[in-house]
């Protein structure tokens, strides 16, 4: 699906375990295999609690993953350690759901889009009043809201402000964790489409985190859907309401509104609770919730199969 010389990041078997109170292991992330390719968007939607934040959290090195192995540029950054993993900090760089928790609100915004720059040596403090306006311009905002503190700035501005701080070291990869989430729809659609110009101008991969795979359809190159800790479902993000296959995939799109407004179409809630991540079923981890289970997804866990090029699905019914 895409050309493997621009391979960027690719995650080999990632697992993450955390122990319990009780002895026992909970199981976030459950050998997932992903790939991220410079100037693509690959999307990880799931509901909360499914691990997609936790494996975003192993790219910028704020966690450790318990089994696997992360490669960018062909070194596991799983293993940096020191000068060499400071050096790698600035090619990797986030854009947090809440930017008004990932601020310091004592200050001003020349100072926050500036600081990376100042931590790498790569301006002086001279020139940071001259490349936070050039920053800020860059991500559609005022230059003189340079001299201006987080609170005195809308949602949409912070988050714009999130974005001009994560790409002033001209990185290669981006993590948005929920970055549009916290939007009003109107300035979702604005700030999407400022994320989208700055990867085409910049060449960027950006990971978008998000749990909407409606909004993820309009503007991601690849999507990967996770379910308890499980990646069931990769596939093209063009066209993606018409080939996704998992039934979990279709139960997330039929529970939000189609992106034409169409209202003919009713949503429907996800039946069933998902099982605890503690206690999963023996077989598919959605067999409980699923309507077209069959006997054999009670036994035996499915594995990600390809149904078509570049699209590849865990399900016993969908491969058949």
């Amino acid at each position: 699906m895409f050309d493997e010389k621009d391979l960027l990041i690719e995650a080999r078997h990632v697992t993450r375990r955390f122990p319990t109170n009780d002895g026992r292991l909970l199981t976030a992330c459950n050998d997932v295999n992903l790939k991220f390719y410079k100037g693509k968007t690959l999307g990880i939607v799931g509901e909360s609690g499914c691990g997609k934040s936790t494996f975003m959290r192993f790219l910028v090195w704020l966690d450790t993953p318990t089994e696997g192995e992360i490669f960018f540029h062909g070194k596991d950054i799983t293993k940096m350690k020191g000068a060499e993993l400071h050096e790698n900090r600035q090619h990797i760089q986030m854009v947090f759901q809440d930017p008004s928790t990932s601020f310091n609100p004592k200050m001003k915004i020349k100072e926050i889009v500036c600081e990376p720059l100042l931590n790498y040596n790569r301006i002086s403090s001279s020139e940071v009043d001259a490349k936070a306006r050039e920053l800020l311009e860059l991500v559609e905002l005022p230059g003189d809201f340079a001299d201006r503190y987080p609170h005195n700035m809308s949602g949409g501005q912070r988050q714009r402000v999130a974005i001009a701080r994560a790409i002033a070291l001209e990185p290669e990869f981006i993590v948005m964790d929920e970055a549009t989430s916290a939007l009003d729809v109107s300035v979702q659609k604005t700030v999407i489409e400022l994320i989208t110009r700055l990867q085409r101008e910049k060449n960027i991969a950006i990971g978008f985190i998000a749990h909407d795979l409606g909004l993820i359809e309009s503007f991601a190159h690849q999507v990967a859907v996770m379910y308890l800790g499980n990646i069931v479902e990769v596939m093209p993000g063009e066209g993606l309401s018409d080939i996704c296959c998992h039934p979990y995939s279709r139960a997330l799109l039929n529970s939000v509104f189609d992106l034409k407004m169409d209202f003919s179409q009713k949503i429907k809630a996800i039946e069933g609770e998902p099982p605890s991540p503690l206690d999963l079923p023996q077989g598919c981890p959605f067999s409980n919730r699923c309507p077209d289970c069959v006997d054999a997804c009670h036994h035996t866990k499915p594995t990600l199969q390809e149904v078509a090029p570049g699209h590849l699905v865990a399900c016993h019914c969908c491969t058949k």
